[in-house]
């Protein structure tokens, strides 16, 4: 597999050639799945007790307080694990989402644990290598020319002004109250002059097991360089050197990629690092590298893998998506080679894929273009990724420029951060859709810069909606306009798009103006713009053109995207039963909420993911009901385990979780 970050270095590991790393997949948790979904039962508690306070809190605030433990949270069943230990296996990293753990196995080790009855299958883990960016000495870049802004941001100003961040952090928004997890090769924050007072909550090296993740003393002595430059484009502070996009924030750091070989061995490293983080309690994950192909005789992803589901490092940051993390990946730097298209994690359905721009606001030639293979939009959106300013390793006060979608991303990061301590409230969702709203090409986006350039001023002054006592809160700031007199924000909003109603929205004195929306029926389309006066008394509109939308309800505005009907109690129905006990002509149902002739598609993937069942139909306006009686499409009954319904209703994508029993 490539993998975009910074230099390829060939050694030897210090490993011994007869071994080779493996995922041992268990065949259960050691309990019936009903025990999972109560909240009394000592399985269900064991697995909370694992999530901080900060994580719980988080998936209580994206999932509701009944959904925020699934059968992935379970933990391993540790007689499973004693017994691995007991015949001299090492375990290197414990997967509880993948009911797996890894270790390096030779062949007659590895026929041993084939035969032990709790052993489901055994897969190697993968090897990946690196491909070198362009890095270069620092020349003069373009600097602040006024004194605007509050910070001196020396030659780190364009790559944020292009994304309208110093104007941001003028405000007083600099990431404060936000978790940013950032993985990557290793961290040398402690001894750069722009990294040194961050704030760094937490940090692990998976490779070799400790609580730095600085150089090792077996590390190659550029193993922390790429980590430490991308922590720097978000996190750094060094006023008229390097400020970073989101300097205000907390950081969380997993070293994940090992650079001592050719041929590495680490896709359950950053699998481990994602769960690490979520449990830890992280908001947004941000990682710079991209995997796709191996070099031979390893085994080989192809573009018909980039699918949203296939590679382990896609279903990791897919399932912190699934519990509140926002999660953006670095697109690839594949645009000039012959694979050309993004790269895992970036094909993931929720991940944000970063593509990269030069200053001029074109698209990177090196930039990896889309679409995903399944045909979605990628990458989503695009930041600065050609001659960004970022700290180098080794050096107290050295720096330098890089270019590659690896450095695009912590910018795309930071600039959620940024979102998300402006509105702690917001859920991962409706910071996606507003990201992918304010970009530059929302309303025609494609394969080579998604929906456009990120705007860190346009997505804080997009309305954004949060439920209270029933009702939903309508917050909207102003950032730009120092002009406009404070009590003269009106909202103008209607359900028939033809009689508006007037409203004052309330000012907190500082910079947020809410109104509180009246009981309407759910499902009803709510359209509405802002008029304000300023100094002048000039009365001005926002937007200047078109409306505001949303399905009263639903958490998601639309301006310049297509807006679809959704439902206030589901889109997507969680499998009913579940667990399944498949008897003669019995079934499990999931129901599909749609306002009509949409494309439904329906996947079943197996525990081992593969495909078992597919379901293709235009929906009707209403409910849609999809039965399944637990076989392949030969009619064959599947075994028992966890099955995954994906399912594409019109380009958006959902996931379910069923237990099959027999």
């Amino acid at each position: 597999m490539k993998k975009y970050i910074l230099w390829i270095f060939i050694l030897f590991t210090s490993f011994s050639f007869s071994q080779s790393k493996y995922f041992i997949y268990f065949v259960d948790k050691g309990v019936e799945p009903t025990e999972k979904l109560e909240k009394s039962s000592s399985i269900y508690n064991s697995a909370l007790s694992l999530l901080s306070q900060k994580s719980i809190e988080r998936r209580i605030k994206n999932l509701g307080d009944d959904n925020i433990i699934t059968y992935e949270d379970l933990p391993l069943v540790n007689d499973y694990i004693l017994q691995l230990e007991q015949i001299g296996i090492k375990i290197e990293n414990k997967l509880r989402w993948f009911n797996a753990v890894t270790t390096y196995l030779t062949e007659d080790e590895k026929i041993k644990v084939a035969r032990l009855t709790f052993v489901e299958k055994i897969d190697p883990v993968k090897g990946f290598v690196f491909k070198n960016p362009e890095l270069k000495a620092a020349n003069q870049l373009q600097k602040q020319e006024s004194n605007l802004f509050s910070f001196d941001y020396g030659p780190s100003f364009g790559q944020l002004q292009l994304s309208d961040v110093p104007a941001v952090h003028s405000k007083g928004i600099t990431g404060e109250g936000v978790l940013l997890g950032l993985l990557d090769t290793g961290f040398d924050w402690k001894n750069h002059e722009s990294l040194k007072d961050a704030t760094v909550v937490a940090e692990y090296d998976f490779i070799f097991k400790d609580e730095s993740t600085a150089n090792d003393s077996l590390d190659n002595p550029s193993q922390h360089n790429h980590g430490t430059l991308v922590f720097s484009i978000a996190g750094g502070f060094k006023e008229g050197s390097l400020i970073g996009s989101a300097f205000g924030s907390e950081f969380i750091l997993a070293k994940t990629e090992d650079i001592r070989s050719e041929k590495h061995i680490e896709e359950d490293n950053y699998a481990a690092a994602i769960e690490w983080m979520e449990s830890y309690g992280v908001d947004i994950t941000s990682s710079s590298l991209g995997y796709s192909t191996f070099d031979p005789p390893e085994f080989s992803y192809n573009y018909s893998d980039m699918d949203g589901k296939t590679t382990i490092v896609t279903k990791a940051v897919e399932l912190a998506f699934r519990r509140g993390v926002v999660t953006i990946s670095s697109a690839g730097n594949e645009g000039n080679s012959s694979w050309r298209y993004i790269t895992a994690p970036a094909d993931g359905i929720n991940t944000l894929a970063i593509g990269a721009v030069n200053n001029n606001n074109e698209v990177a030639s090196f930039s990896s273009r889309g679409p995903s293979y399944d045909g979605r939009i990628k990458p989503e959106v695009v930041t600065q990724g050609v001659g960004v300013y970022c700290a180098a390793a080794g050096n107290f006060t050295g720096y330098l420029t890089a270019s590659g979608t690896s450095v695009a991303a912590p910018i795309a990061s930071g600039i959620s951060a940024l979102l998300l301590s402006a509105y702690p409230h917001l859920k991962n969702t409706q910071i996606r859709n507003i990201l992918i709203e304010t970009a530059d090409n929302s309303s025609s986006p494609n394969n080579e810069r998604g929906c456009g350039l990120l705007s860190a001023v346009k997505a804080i002054e997009f309305p954004n909606l949060d439920a209270s006592d029933g009702t939903f809160i309508l917050n909207k700031m102003f950032l730009t306009n120092d002009n406009i007199f404070p009590q003269t924000v009106y909202v103008q909003y209607s359900t028939d798009g033809i009689d508006y109603i007037e409203k004052q929205l309330d000012f907190d004195g500082n910079l947020k103006y809410t109104f509180k929306l009246p009981y309407l029926f759910n499902d009803e389309l709510v359209d509405f713009y802002f008029t304000y006066d300023d100094n002048s008394g000039a009365t001005l509109r926002d937007p200047l053109s078109n409306n505001y939308k949303f399905y009263y309800g639903s958490l998601d505005i639309s301006l310049n995207t297509d807006l679809k009907r959704t439902y206030t109690d589901f889109i997507v129905s969680e499998p009913f039963p579940n667990p399944f006990y498949p008897l003669q002509n019995s079934f499990t149902s999931v129901s599909i909420k749609s306002s009509g002739n949409e494309n439904l598609i329906i996947r079943i993937i197996d525990p081992l993911g593969q495909q078992v069942g597919y379901y293709s139909t235009l929906t009707v306006d209403g409910e849609n009901r999809f039965d399944w009686y637990g076989k392949n499409e030969n009619g064959v009954p599947l075994a028992s385990g966890v099955y995954y319904f994906l399912i594409d209703l019109d380009g958006k994508q959902y996931s379910r979780n069923l237990v099959l029993l027999r």
